[in-house]
């Protein structure tokens, strides 16, 4: 005899499952360097965290980590361990932000299956700026992944404008909309009232041409 399902069951049923895509490179490339269980946690709860969010930045940072309690129950050493390690295997990229004045360690997928083919960042830098160097040439492919290709183009529209040629200029634009929202139009009402100085002055001070 078959029986009917009650309504709650078959509204249970037809409940909507989200799901996820990885690249196809995390599994041929990074998997296979990964060496135990806790990297491979850590480097699939990031990507979740990551593809689970509607909209730009696509990172996730270490405070954010913490807050989840399957995570936080890793313990910081062994989660630090674990995120070291999916690093090095080219599992997840890291960065250090400015967010809201306070720097902070964030994780990225290498690759982003949702994005379109990324802008070319390093034609941008070698047009509006100069020769790539190899620690900017690194600085360049974490921006790239981190930030989607039309605000790394506005930003370096904004430097040139401004005639402020420098890749960490264009590095504090980006780091400020991803903190305070590109269209919240605070950037554009705080930006004549910043010390230039202020975007120059830091790691990367040395490098830049005035």
């Amino acid at each position: 005899m078959v029986k009917k399902m009650s309504d709650q069951q078959l509204s249970s049923s037809q409940e909507k499952t989200d799901f996820i895509s990885l690249p196809d490179s995390f599994f041929t490339q990074a998997v296979p360097k990964i060496q135990d269980l806790a990297e491979l946690k850590i480097a699939l709860y990031v990507a979740y965290l990551i593809l689970r969010k509607q909209e730009h930045p696509y990172f996730v940072t270490y405070k954010e980590l913490l807050s989840h309690k399957l995570i936080a129950t890793m313990g910081e050493e062994t989660l630090r361990q674990a995120l070291d390690s999916a690093v090095e295997h080219g599992a997840l990229l890291h960065s250090t932000l400015n967010i809201n004045r306070v720097l902070e360690d964030v994780y990225s997928l290498t690759v982003d299956s949702r994005q379109s083919p990324a802008i070319n960042i390093f034609a941008l830098y070698e047009q509006n700026i100069g020769i790539i160097t190899q620690l900017i040439a690194e600085e360049l492919k974490e921006a790239d992944k981190l930030y989607p290709p039309q605000w790394i183009e506005e930003a370096f529209k904004e430097a040139v404008t401004l005639n402020k040629r420098s890749w960490r200029y264009i590095a504090r634009i980006l780091e400020r909309w991803a903190s305070e929202g590109k269209d919240s139009g605070e950037y554009r009402r705080r930006i004549k009232k910043i010390d230039p100085d202020k975007y120059i002055k830091g790691r990367y001070g040395h490098l830049v041409q005035r």
